[in-house]
């Protein structure tokens, strides 16, 4: 199972990190060591000062595919939950800095939380809503209907460079309000008003 992470796919968030509009989608992976397990607490690392929530829709890939097109691509994933993606963004500014990648800053153990996963069919894929509260004080407030690039155009570009397998996750990224975690804290993210993550910051 891998994980594929699409950078700056809400407007408004690449203005609040200062980075200009994509063209393409923005692709990073996470390893699979990146999920926190079920039910953990998630501890911030001792190599930054500076972690961040990024709250996200998660696709699931249901069957396999490569170089899908976008008119097809609904039909590879049946199933979405949401997911935070932990960036430690002091180290991840020091990297871009050097231009080098980031999975330091994104893919370290514990950075990708993720919900239990939903029926598609039951959603509105195009108009979903979706919120992250940090000590119940909303944070982020986002609608797939913001997105960039929708989950279908993010399948199909990146199945032109990933074979897709079952069960692999895509983060479709984050829309803005982004912030720094600390310790006791508390995230409580919503799919449209059922609370799907509970999470406690060590």
């Amino acid at each position: 199972m891998k994980i594929i992470c699409i950078g700056r796919n809400y407007a408004e968030h690449a203005k609040e990190l200062g980075n200009e509009i994509p063209e393409n989608p923005v692709i990073f992976m996470k390893p699979d060591t990146a999920i926190l397990k079920k039910g953990s607490d998630f501890y911030i690392p001792e190599f930054s000062d500076d972690v961040h929530y990024e709250l996200e829709v998660v696709l699931k890939i249901s069957k396999g595919g490569k170089y899908i097109q976008e008119d097809k691509a609904s039909n590879y994933f049946d199933e979405i939950g949401l997911g935070i993606d932990f960036t430690a963004r002091d180290l991840q500014s020091q990297l871009k800095a050097k231009g080098l990648p980031w999975e330091l800053a994104k893919g370290f153990d514990g950075s990708a939380v993720v919900s239990e996963f939903y029926k598609k069919s039951d959603f509105n894929i195009k108009n979903l809503n979706f919120s992250l509260l940090k000590n119940k004080e909303k944070v982020q407030d986002g609608n797939t209907s913001m997105m960039i690039f929708s989950p279908e155009k993010i399948i199909a570009f990146v199945s032109q460079y990933f074979t897709l397998k079952t069960g692999d996750l895509i983060f479709t990224g984050t829309p803005k309000g982004v912030g720094k975690v600390a310790e006791n804290d508390i995230l409580q993210a919503f799919l449209e008003k059922e609370k799907v993550l509970d999470l406690r910051i060590q």
